[in-house]
């Protein structure tokens, strides 16, 4: 049952740390939903916590070390420190990092502080770093632009190149325009059960094909392997031999499956990567053999469940999803569609 009262969510975020002790690798997704939890049930101090054990760790350790910092400064920021939460914001924005979560969180930080033009210079610093002219938007990215029109929206500011390109992308029955009208929005916090209930029907018409969406945030996650793994995994199981040729023929096939799979129009695509221990973990878990082809989709979704998947498309200027370390562009990226 979903968490509703501040009781389930303590208890909740009690469960995910307790699979966070279990699952060790799994911990930074795991420590912060717990976060998440903890926040709603009010408890902002030992969130606060959570973060900062989460940031004790060496930076290069962690997947999103900078979505930490912004999530921690949110967090700050509702329980009355603004000046450290302000500290860690424009940390970040001197850091300059090239997750598109980050970005997000700290503008709409902003934004819910009445901090209009922060949020604006915000979202707009992070669009000039991770979109690069005439590429296609990766899914996360495209969130930063739907955040800048809308407070270019309440802030009176006219249409411009990228508000054009998230009207584009905004396949939802009613407009962006429409949907960010300041006067709508203001209506939210009315005192009018008329304009309230009014306010309300609409919002239901519109979310629903987006919390669809969003109840499954990666609805395909293709499984990949670093090369040592996948040598491991081979000599260790050798009837995966029919899964996998070779590790760059390995790489190939999952680039062109997830462009297949873009190409039909399949949303949130994802990418995690296995581990040898991790697999036999879950086969002993499920009670089958590692050697069964059949299991490595079943590991590729529990991953994805765990919070490892990374969504792909990445930027083009980003780091490749292989691990070479060279910019997709340059890397698989360049492959043609």
């Amino acid at each position: 049952m979903r968490p509703d009262t501040p009781a389930e969510h303590t208890t909740e975020a009690e469960r995910l740390l307790r699979t966070a002790a279990q699952y060790p690798e799994d911990h930074e997704p795991l420590f912060l939903q717990a976060a998440a939890h903890l926040e709603l049930a009010g408890d902002r101090a030992r969130a606060t916590a959570l973060y900062d054990e989460l940031l004790t760790s060496p930076e290069s350790t962690l997947d999103a070390p900078h979505l930490i910092k912004a999530l921690k400064a949110a967090n700050l920021w509702e329980y009355g420190h603004e000046a450290e939460a302000r500290a860690i914001l424009d940390g970040l924005r001197a850091a300059g990092p090239l997750d598109a979560a980050a970005w997000e969180i700290a503008a709409q930080t902003l934004e819910a502080h009445d901090e209009l033009e922060s949020a604006h210079d915000f979202f707009s610093a992070a669009l000039t770093l991770l979109l690069a002219p005439g590429e296609e938007v990766p899914y996360a990215t495209q969130a930063l632009l739907t955040g800048r029109h809308r407070v270019r929206r309440l802030t009176g500011f006219g249409h411009d190149a990228w508000d054009e390109l998230a009207d584009a992308l905004h396949t939802a029955a009613v407009p962006l325009d429409e949907l960010h009208d300041p006067k709508r929005l203001w209506s939210l916090g009315s005192s009018d059960p008329g304009e309230l209930r009014a306010e309300i029907t609409r919002l239901r018409a519109e979310l629903g094909a987006y919390r669809a969406a969003l109840s499954r945030p990666f609805p395909v996650a293709v499984l990949h392997w670093s090369e040592d793994e996948l040598t491991e995994l081979l000599s260790a199981y050798p009837e995966l031999g029919q899964e996998y040729a070779d590790h760059a023929d390995h790489l190939s096939r999952l680039e062109a499956s997830l462009r297949d799979l873009h190409a039909t129009g399949t949303p949130n695509l994802g990418i995690v990567t296995g581990t040898v221990p991790s697999y036999e973990a879950f086969a002993a878990s499920e009670a089958v053999s590692p050697s069964d082809p059949g299991l490595l989709p079943q590991y590729a979704t529990t991953l994805a469940a765990r919070g490892r998947a990374v969504p792909w498309p990445p930027a083009r200027s980003a780091d490749c999803w292989c691990g070479t370390g060279r910019p997709y562009r340059h890397c698989h990226g360049a492959t043609a569609a």
